[in-house]
């Protein structure tokens, strides 16, 4: 099993990113990509899956149709993953999904497959919490779109990481691949990367994974750019590394079998001292690369 796919090698018709279980063989998590020129539309099914409709850039229409009716979002979207929190929209499965874009842009689809059905909803960019994570040369930004306990699933969390050039995030390196009640739980993990550039230069950056030793043997150390994207079954991930002078972006989908929702993890023993050293050092003043935009009246 390849576990780095490098940018066009998990692409698929209409899909620049195509990660289903069946291609990254497991059992719940997806990803997709799919860019629309101005003017365009794409149409999908969402089979036994949820999925989150996440602007990465531009903004879109979002059209849901199932046997109770139809539901339509309008998404203001964003520039770039690093020019703002986006709005986004929450599909059920079974349902029939088309996205319009009258400017055009890039859109992803997060999904996990899943038994129960939720109604379609809209998720105003207003309500994201961001959060500041560690301190020092491992601080980053999280933007909790869809995690645990922020927004309603059945089984899809999904997050986005941005990390300033230079800094470690996904540190101290941790896993969620042991049935371990409220301690562990077991998610299967896709990354898919970003990077601003530099004088027209093109960011990178690099991603550890190690064996856990729990059932598998993931081993990764890839260096990704731009629309890489890493599989995770198992196994100690991190540090996600970014060179200097780029920052970094990821989106993060998570999916598993635990009946609860939820995200829990365990630090690699070697590593989780680190944790202990940052409140003796200052959030690095980069961040927040910018904040949820405050809630209308």
């Amino acid at each position: 099993m390849t576990y780095h796919l490098p940018a066009g090698e998990a692409a698929d018709g209409p899909y620049a990113v195509d990660v289903t279980p069946e291609s990254a063989g497991w059992g719940y998590s997806s990803l997709r990509v799919v860019r629309l020129p101005p003017g365009g539309s794409h149409t999908f099914d969402s089979g036994e899956s949820e999925w989150i409709v996440l602007p990465l850039s531009g903004g879109c229409t979002v059209r849901a149709t199932d046997e109770s009716g139809e539901d339509t979002f309008e998404l203001t979207g964003r520039e770039g993953v690093f020019a703002g929190v986006t709005d986004f929209a929450y599909v059920p499965r079974e349902a029939r999904t088309t996205l319009t874009s009258s400017g055009g842009g890039r859109f992803a689809l997060t999904g996990a497959r899943c038994t129960r059905r939720l109604p379609a909803r809209y998720g105003p960019a207003s309500e994201v919490p961001v959060e500041l994570r560690g301190t020092g040369t491992c601080s980053r930004q999280v933007n909790n779109f869809a995690a645990a306990g922020t927004f309603a699933c059945d089984r899809l969390i999904a997050v986005e990481v941005l990390t300033p050039g230079g800094n470690w995030s996904s540190f101290p390196p941790h896993k969620h691949d042991e049935h371990r009640p409220s301690e562990e739980s077991v998610l299967e993990e896709i990354y898919y990367f970003e990077f601003t550039d530099h004088a027209g230069i093109p960011g990178l950056g690099y991603q550890r994974v190690s064996p856990s030793g729990r059932g598998g043997g993931t081993d990764v150390l890839a260096e990704v750019r731009d629309g890489d994207v890493v599989l995770i079954p198992d196994g100690w991930h991190g540090p996600s590394m970014a060179v200097p002078g780029h920052h970094m972006y990821y989106l993060n989908v998570m999916a598993g079998p635990e009946a609860e929702r939820a995200w829990l993890i365990s630090d690699h023993p070697g590593h989780a001292w680190i944790r202990d050293t940052w409140p003796e050092q200052p959030v690095d003043p980069r961040l927040p690369l910018y904040t949820a935009p405050e809630r209308s009246a």
